[in-house]
């Protein structure tokens, strides 16, 4: 069974910073999705940092998801100097 979505920052790249209920934060990177079907849509900064969590998963304003265990394979984890500094966060997420 995979982890699911506990917390969800866009950053100013097209990534997501997600929390999972294992403890783990990775980087998801959502640019490859931005030129298929409706994800075209998030190409949009303003639309994209409109990122939540939602029943264990992430979920946009317009509906689109997806889904944790895709989140999970295709995240990598956050990078070992921002989590030995205590960063949940980096410093390119939207505001």
């Amino acid at each position: 069974m995979y982890p699911g979505v506990k917390s969800v920052a866009a950053t100013t790249e097209h990534k997501l910073i997600i929390g999972f209920d294992n403890g783990e934060t990775r980087v998801f990177d959502v640019r490859p999705l931005l030129s298929t079907g409706r994800f075209r849509t998030l190409a949009s900064l303003q639309a994209f940092r409109k990122v939540r969590v939602a029943f264990d998963t992430v979920e946009w304003e317009n509906g689109l998801d997806l889904d944790p265990e895709y989140l999970y394979e295709r995240s990598e984890p956050l990078p070992c100097e921002q989590a030995a500094a205590g960063e949940a966060l980096p410093s390119a997420v939207a505001r």
